[in-house]
């Protein structure tokens, strides 16, 4: 078993909050960008449209 503080961490982009890897994204930590739902969709409202 792994300690949390030896687990891959990551930033996100939305709140700047660090988060670390979950089992639920074993096999694609490499695409996870944001910590959360809130995170992924706060950063979608703030796109401006594309003209």
């Amino acid at each position: 078993m792994r300690r949390k503080s030896d687990l891959p961490r990551k930033t996100c982009p939305a709140c700047g909050r660090p988060f670390t890897w979950r089992k639920k994204w074993e096999q694609s930590w490499d695409e996870v960008r944001y910590c959360s739902q809130k995170c992924r969709r706060q950063k979608a409202q703030q796109k401006p449209p594309a003209a």
